[in-house]
């Protein structure tokens, strides 16, 4: 199984899913992390601005363009069956349910330990996080 966290640098989760420029790849078997490997990951910093047009406490990640956006932001993990992150837009959120991957919101900032949550069961995913 594989397990990707976002991050700003390599150790903690990134607080938002578009804004990380990394993945960070957690190989695990059974119950074990048995590798990681970085992995850039486009994002806000490679895409033009694209949020100006959304009001707070709106839903954002669907406008024209977010599909495309995503598609090239999940393409680098498509073999990764969970994504860790601070928080996301609903539309990522969903983009990558659609690709197979289950994206859960966290307040857990250690990528190890957030992994060892998720394998023992007690990772929850913080709806609230969404945006």
């Amino acid at each position: 199984m594989k397990i990707v966290a976002v991050s700003d640098d390599g150790v903690t989760i990134s607080q938002h899913f578009g804004r990380a420029p990394f993945y960070v790849v957690v190989t695990v078997e059974g119950d074990k992390i048995v590798h990681k490997e970085t992995r850039e990951k486009s994002g806000h910093h490679t895409f033009a601005a694209h949020h100006a047009d959304v009001k707070p406490g709106e839903r954002h990640g669907y406008d024209a363009g977010a599909e495309v956006r995503h598609a090239n932001m999940v393409s680098a993990i498509a073999d990764c069956q969970v994504l860790l992150a601070g928080g996301m837009g609903w539309g990522a959120y969903e983009s990558l349910q659609n690709s197979n991957i289950k994206p859960i919101a966290t307040d857990v900032r250690d990528i190890d330990e957030a992994v060892q949550r998720y394998l023992d069961g007690k990772l929850e995913n913080l709806m609230e996080r969404l945006h």
